[in-house]
């Protein structure tokens, strides 16, 4: 049997370079990359480092995520008008369903833990 190894996020992955699609974009232009340093063997569970530039856009989870915030600011406003702002070493869990807005209001850099519940 072999036995799995640590994951260290010091370590180098590849980046992916990406922006919300323009239909989901309210303000600025902005552009998010992503190093994504496990998968489980489901491809349910993934864990990684995720940064963004200034912008807005219109989110829905599917997934359960974890955050963690290491630098910038982000707030992020429920479709029921509900803001929650966070700033560097904040960390909050985004439930499954969740529909609103992410804004990017300084460059952010966060670890992150997702976990598709629906997807086989």
């Amino acid at each position: 049997m072999t036995v799995p190894r640590i994951v260290d996020f010091r370590e180098t992955v590849p980046v992916e370079e990406s922006a919300p699609a323009a239909d989901k974009i309210d303000s600025g232009s902005p552009r998010t990359y992503v190093s994504n340093h496990f998968t489980d063997p489901t491809g349910r569970f993934f864990a990684g480092t995720w940064s963004s530039s200034v912008g807005k856009w219109r989110v829905n989870y599917s997934e359960h995520e974890f955050c963690h915030l290491l630098e910038g600011r982000v707030i992020l406003e429920s479709d029921d008008g509900q803001a929650s702002h966070f700033g560097p070493g904040d960390a909050w869990v985004i439930p499954a369903g969740f529909s609103g807005t992410w804004e990017t209001v300084e460059p952010a850099r966060k670890r992150y833990a997702i976990f598709e519940p629906g997807k086989n």
